[in-house]
């Protein structure tokens, strides 16, 4: 652990740090500057995946030192989408402003042994800068005034109360190197890297230093995060070797861009993970669909790969170079085979959930009933939402008739008046199983000499609303002969 590092006892954080040495070590840390979106929730997937796979540890980290933007209903939200996805932490949430001695500390230390200096620059100064530059035609970068100061006079007029920033001092000459576990070797040219800011002059650090100083602090073996922070990775290889640190392996996760190949953005849909909760998509469908979305297992043939196989399956090597398009018809495909996939048992508590925000109330409380109507349905179903839905009528007696349907199958007033006699039919039926409902009917239809698929499809519509559904007789039976009945004689009035 560095010198510069909090005492773990004194964290507090409500799970303290890791004692353990040795083993890979990776970190989710977003910034609760607004709730986790898609690309947040592929990193954090990644990273779990990565820990699980190779018996690792995963750290939560809270970057909420943007004091202005961070509010603890983002946080929430944070911590409430990750639930929902099913990604689990080893340690954690740690919170950057409850760590801000750490950052001062590594200031300090970057400033004692020559690595970073104080800058007294204001904040009409830099403004100054930066127009005069854009004027000529130039990149703005900090003209290094401040480097320029005496150490010992810049601690003098530090010492007396002047405020000041810390910059770390790049190299004026040569590159910065390393080895990306995704994109291979990537240089940048030290002269294009300006000198950054590490902690401003109100004392809140940059990102670059709390990041650095909290993965050298937490003791991360594997930074998984996405592309957009390639940039930021030399500026933060700068300060592993000021601090004499060893630098992580750095993997950087290409983006998610929406259809039009433009960067996913909230007019492609919804960004939120728990908006995509709320319009019927079940956790494993969307973590299935989010782990291919920039990784392919080495066995591809298969796509539909529960929590075991993706851990199984999951590596480094696997993650593509090119950016991921984010796909909803996909998507939609992944949930369908999810619920179809899913025991009725366990749909229930999340069919309640539609129902209750739906205002839907079952017409029954038999737990067994509302389970066997929901194996009935699931086959058919695109999302949650359509079990309060276009499926409502196989729970509620309050449902509305799809007009397409009702024009279609229902015009002929002669096929309304079969229905209400064949209502009358299966009152006086000795059984009602699929068997005898089917026969009914065909007799029924034989009798009036008409094609039983008139009344098959007129009854389908007449039961729920709808030109599509399960079995018709496999639905006569779930509702039940009173419902059946009822709902037939009710034909006329369509």
């Amino acid at each position: 652990m560095s010198d510069f590092s909090q005492n773990s006892s004194s964290n507090p954080s409500p799970t303290p740090l890791s004692s353990t040495t040795g083993g890979v070590r990776v970190r989710f840390a977003p910034s609760p500057t607004g709730y986790l979106h898609v690309g947040g929730a592929r990193t954090a997937l990644f990273n779990w995946l990565y820990a699980r796979h190779v018996g690792g540890t995963l750290i939560l980290r809270i970057e909420d030192t943007d004091f202005e933007r961070s509010t603890s209903e983002m946080v929430d939200g944070i911590l409430q989408g990750l639930s929902w996805l099913g990604i689990t932490w080893d340690e954690g949430p740690f919170y950057q402003s409850q760590r801000m001695d750490l950052y001062a500390r590594a200031a300090e230390k970057l400033v004692a042994n020559g690595h970073a200096y104080y800058c007294f620059c204001t904040k009409e100064q830099m403004d100054d800068y930066r127009a005069k530059a854009s004027n000529e035609g130039r990149t703005p970068m900090y003209p290094e005034t401040c480097r320029k100061i005496d150490p010992a006079e810049a601690a003098r007029r530090k010492q007396a109360g002047e405020p000041a920033a810390v910059r770390f001092k790049v190299p004026e000459h040569g590159s910065t190197v390393f080895d990306d576990a995704v994109f291979g070797k990537v240089e940048f040219q030290n002269e294009e890297i300006e000198d950054f800011v590490l902690l401003r002059s109100d004392g809140v650090p940059t990102y670059h230093l709390s990041v650095v100083a909290d993965d050298i602090d937490m003791r991360m073996t594997h930074i998984l995060r996405g592309a957009d922070h390639l940039s930021n990775t030399p500026k933060q290889k700068m300060l592993y070797e000021a601090l004499g640190v060893p630098c992580p392996i750095f993997a950087h996760v290409p983006l998610i861009l929406g259809p039009d190949k433009t960067r996913l953005s909230k007019r492609h849909g919804a960004t939120s993970v728990m908006a995509y909760r709320d319009e019927g998509i079940v956790p494993e469908a969307f973590r299935n669909f989010l782990a291919l979305l920039g990784w392919t297992p080495k066995d591809s043939s298969k796509e539909v790969l529960g929590d075991r196989e993706l851990i199984e399956l999951f590596s480094l090597d696997g993650i593509a170079h090119s950016n991921a398009v984010f796909d909803r018809a996909k998507l939609d495909w992944f949930n369908t085979e999810y619920i179809r996939a899913y025991p009725s048992e366990k749909l229930l508590p999340l069919v309640e959930e539609e129902w209750k925000k739906a205002g839907l109330v079952p017409g029954t409380a038999d737990a067994a009933q509302l389970v066997a109507t929901i194996e009935l349905v699931k086959s058919r179903a695109r999302s949650l939402k359509d079990f309060a839905g276009s499926f409502r009528a196989f729970f509620s007696d309050t449902y509305e008739n799809d007009p397409a349907a009702v024009e279609k199958f229902l015009k002929d007033p002669a096929v309304r008046e079969m229905l209400v006699e064949l209502a009358s039919r299966y009152e006086t039926t000795a059984e009602f199983t699929e068997q005898s409902t089917e026969q009914v009917l065909r007799d029924f239809a034989s009798e009036k000499g008409v094609k039983a698929g008139a009344l098959i499809n007129g009854s389908r519509v007449a039961l729920t609303g709808q030109a599509v559904a399960p079995s018709l007789f496999a639905v006569m039976v779930n509702l039940g002969r009173e419902r059946t009945v009822a709902r037939l004689k009710r034909a006329k009035e369509l």
